[in-house]
């Protein structure tokens, strides 16, 4: 066989299997199974046969029909790639599976041959001691040595990533010798030339390590993207944690003004708090739709009515019917409400009003406008979500640092949409403040968890 013929074939195998890796690792389901469970059971094990070796028999057929055309069988790389992946069972199976375009080429050796790689490379998953050996393997065995060497002198211990490539090649060397003795029986590259014959053996391990790689690379990435959602949901409850003390306290304190001078009112309210409380311990899930988040509100402001009294603060609500089962981030509106009432309202001795407004804005988005004619605030630097500072007259020198309850809402939503929520005040004094929430509209055909809807919520609104 010409060398150069053998060298272009060696070469195109390599994009051969990487485009196979490639392909099958796009399909959620393989995903799942490939890097979820360590231990598979034999249907799942078949399952990643059939991702893997439908291609790969297909490869065997078109060897089979076009001359000269070695690189498109990768069966015998391909069985130890999923032997060592899926186990021992895999690893026959899909020999199996290219077995039949190999009997019609009257091969019978290969699937033998291709079966014994598959288990022999099954047998090496179960000797691993830890799983990580396997995907870190390399090609770069010289490396392997030398770390192993250093690690271990001078009491020598196995070394998983050695044995596996000095297995592969004894695999290699077992097959061109019973090509060899049995031509025409079995598929195998050999050459006379010495540099040659290095190059079929490199490029057998080359061909094993280059799906692992792939496969590693979006393992990896799944990881990262796992950890981000952990990293998300522990900022998520450490705010929610934050604001339900702060949320409560505030509460407790405007119920404690009415105890002496209205017990039978102090005693309603403390049970709209408890209804809160209840609704609070309920679940505690990131997001709610936007009817649930209104209920919530409500409740609160019955308290604050109550408190006030209804000729001092009045509620008025204009929400499009279209807006009441969009999904937003729970807890997002009360801590605006309560700054509204506390500092906006509750300096004007004659009181003021509330206006709660929501609507679809273009572009799958939702505008959300909490309202109040209260004294009003003026910023004096940047833009919301910075660290602004706000004076309420702008003759006192003192200024006024938004609570916590408003930094809160602003960091919630960068930790759940990145720069895809805007949180927008205008502001006069003596006017009053006007707070307006853009939120992109997410998905409502499934149940939202807080592990899963954080990362949801950043990963599809991503621009």
């Amino acid at each position: 066989m010409d060398q150069k013929l053998i060298l272009t074939n060696l070469l195109i195998r390599l994009g051969v299997v990487a485009a196979i890796a490639s392909a099958v690792v796009r399909s959620r389901y393989f995903k799942s199974i490939l890097f979820r469970n360590e231990v598979r059971s034999a249907r799942e094990q078949l399952h990643i046969v059939l991702f893997v070796g439908v291609p790969v028999a297909l490869g065997v057929l078109v060897r089979a029909v076009v001359p000269n055309f070695f690189a498109a069988d990768v069966a015998f790389e391909s069985a130890i790639i999923v032997g060592v992946m899926g186990g021992r069972l895999a690893g026959v199976s899909l020999a199996v599976l290219c077995a039949v375009p190999e009997f019609w080429r009257h091969e019978f050796l290969g699937f033998p041959l291709n079966a014994m790689a598959g288990y022999v490379a099954g047998a090496f998953r179960e000797y691993a001691a830890n799983r990580e050996d396997i995907w870190s393997f390399s090609p770069m065995v010289d490396l392997s040595i030398y770390r192993w060497v250093r690690r271990n002198f001078p009491r020598p211990r196995h070394d998983w990533q050695v044995a596996f490539f000095v297995g592969i090649v004894l695999l290699q060397f077992l097959r061109e010798e019973i090509g060899r003795a049995f031509p025409k029986r079995v598929f195998f590259l050999h050459s006379d030339s010495f540099w040659v014959e290095v190059a079929i053996y490199a490029g057998t391990i080359a061909a094993v390590a280059i799906p692992i790689k792939v496969w590693n690379a979006t393992r990896i990435e799944l990881k990262l993207e796992e950890q981000e959602r952990l990293l998300l949901q522990t900022r998520l409850d450490a705010l929610q944690s934050q604001i339900n003390p702060h949320f409560l306290f505030n509460t407790l304190n405007s119920i404690s003004s009415l105890v002496r001078v209205r017990p039978e009112q102090a005693r309603e309210l403390i049970v709209k708090l408890a209804m809160i409380l209840r609704s609070l311990l309920k679940k505690h899930d990131a997001f709610v739709m936007l009817r649930e988040e209104i209920e919530f509100i409500d409740n609160y402001l019955d308290i604050e009515v109550a408190r006030f009294g209804t000729d001092k603060l009045r509620v008025t609500k204009d929400l499009d019917p279209q807006t009441l089962d969009v999904i937003v981030p729970s807890m997002m509106l009360q801590p605006i409400v309560e700054n509204a009432i506390k500092h906006g309202l509750s300096p004007k001795i004659e009181g003021g009003s509330i206006v709660l407004r929501s609507r679809l804005e273009p572009e799958n988005r939702l505008r959300i406008d909490i309202e109040d004619d209260g004294v009003g605030m003026i910023a004096s630097n940047g833009r919301w979500g910075e660290r602004r500072r706000y004076t309420r007259d702008p003759e006192v020198s003192e200024p006024h640092t938004e609570g916590i309850g408003m930094d809160n809402v602003a960091e919630r939503l960068r930790v759940l949409y990145g720069a895809n929520a805007h949180m927008m005040v205008k502001s006069s004094p003596g006017v009053g403040t006007r707070i307006s929430i853009e939120l992109p509209l997410l998905q409502t055909d499934k149940e939202f968890s807080a592990a899963s809807a954080i990362y949801e919520a950043r990963s599809s609104t991503r621009s």
